[in-house]
């Protein structure tokens, strides 16, 4: 028999440590597993090389004679142990559980007999602006499975009961043993009779069917603080669907949808808007009455403001998500330039620009007109 380097196939060095030795096991398991690699039949043999230097590397006496004296050590043995009781003894260093698990999900072997947890509920709500930047409490509507009333959440009517299912005998698994490739496999599948569940009822109670729990709608509560943004969630913890078996409830998330503002454009937290001025009040300077979410308020232009200067006004934006203090106001001036003038205008602009003042332009046939 050819010697092998099991430190080589898992690909660590002689001085791993047990913990990396499970790690490179797991990775190369995971990559060479039969079922992700149903069209190479080289994974296979690889998966086989794989689970027996685990087998060696994961057992200190093992380690320590492979050391001393080789795979020759083994031949024989090692092989032959790994793969005569299935999958080379995963069950018992405990790898395989996960490994499969990561493949499948663990829903072949999650049992359903224990306490679970309810599930979650989604609902959507639109605000308006000033309700995302001020804050508001609302009533909404939701559809959640509840336990049952009449029969508790057991399922079952008053008065009778459940019993451990004869199929799996309260397991909720089939076990079986099945021969394949690398030896005997143990295949687990939910039980057909009970579901999973490990009991069954004989005589269901009428208000659920036997499930034990109902679909309700229920209103409820939920205060949307200051500061909330488009798109962010709201999550009420314990308000979803009923656990089962003594299981927590799940909980509702709140989507929340914010209306647009026509004056303000929001930013985080910051605000911004455009401010229509006139070509004297730019030129000359002014005071604005500048609104915002909390109302109107005085703001002085300097003369010789010019079209697109953006003032910032503080603390004039949108509140931050649980705490004291606020984003700002971006005000951007826009210089409207008047579509008609009168003539006495028109002189006042050609004075002022230096232009003669022509009977041409007088006329409206100058520039003006053109």
């Amino acid at each position: 028999m050819a010697e092998k380097d099991y430190y080589a196939t898992l690909g660590v060095d002689k001085s791993a440590s047990s913990d990396e030795i499970k790690k490179a096991y797991r990775q190369l398991a995971k990559k060479y597993h039969p079922d992700m690699n149903k069209d190479d039949e080289s994974a296979a043999q690889k998966f086989k090389e794989v689970n027996e230097a685990y087998q060696v590397l994961s057992d200190d006496k093992k380690r320590a004679q492979y050391d001393q004296f080789g795979s020759a050590a083994f031949d024989g043995s090692a092989g032959g142990a790994g793969y005569g009781g299935g999958f080379g003894g995963f069950e018992g260093f405990g790898g395989f559980g996960d490994i499969f698990d990561s493949f499948f999900g663990g829903g072949r072997t999650a049992q359903r007999n224990g306490p679970m947890r309810g599930g979650d509920v989604d609902v959507s709500v639109k605000i308006s602006f000033e309700e995302a930047a001020f804050g508001v409490k609302r009533d909404i509507s939701i559809s959640r499975q509840e336990n049952c009333e009449t029969c508790g959440g057991s399922g079952a009517k008053p008065g009778s009961s459940t019993k451990t299912c004869p199929t799996c005998g309260g397991s909720g698994q089939i076990r079986r043993q099945q021969q394949s490739l690398f030896g005997s496999v143990m295949n687990v599948t939910t039980c057909p009779t009970c579901h999973g569940e490990g009991h069954i009822v004989e005589d269901p109670c009428d208000h659920c069917r036997g499930t034990g729990r109902v679909l309700r709608t229920r209103t409820i509560s939920v205060n949307i603080p200051a500061g909330i943004d488009d798109g962010q969630i709201i999550t009420l913890t314990g308000q979803g669907d009923a656990g089962q078996k003594g299981g927590p409830s799940g909980d509702v998330h709140v989507y929340i949808t914010v209306k647009p503002h026509k004056t303000f454009k929001r930013d985080g937290v910051n605000l911004y808007m455009d401010m229509p001025i006139s070509f004297g009040q730019a030129a000359l300077g002014c005071e604005l009455e500048v609104p915002t979410l909390d109302g109107k308020v005085k703001y002085t232009i300097p003369s010789g403001t010019q079209p697109g200067t953006v003032f910032r006004l503080r603390d004039k934006g949108i509140k931050y998500l649980r705490q004291d203090r606020h984003g700002d106001l971006y005000v951007k001036m826009n210089v409207v330039v008047p579509r008609k003038l009168t003539e006495r205008q028109k002189e006042l602009i050609l004075e002022m620009e230096g232009m003669p003042n022509t009977r041409e332009h007088k006329k409206g046939r100058g520039i003006f007109k053109k």
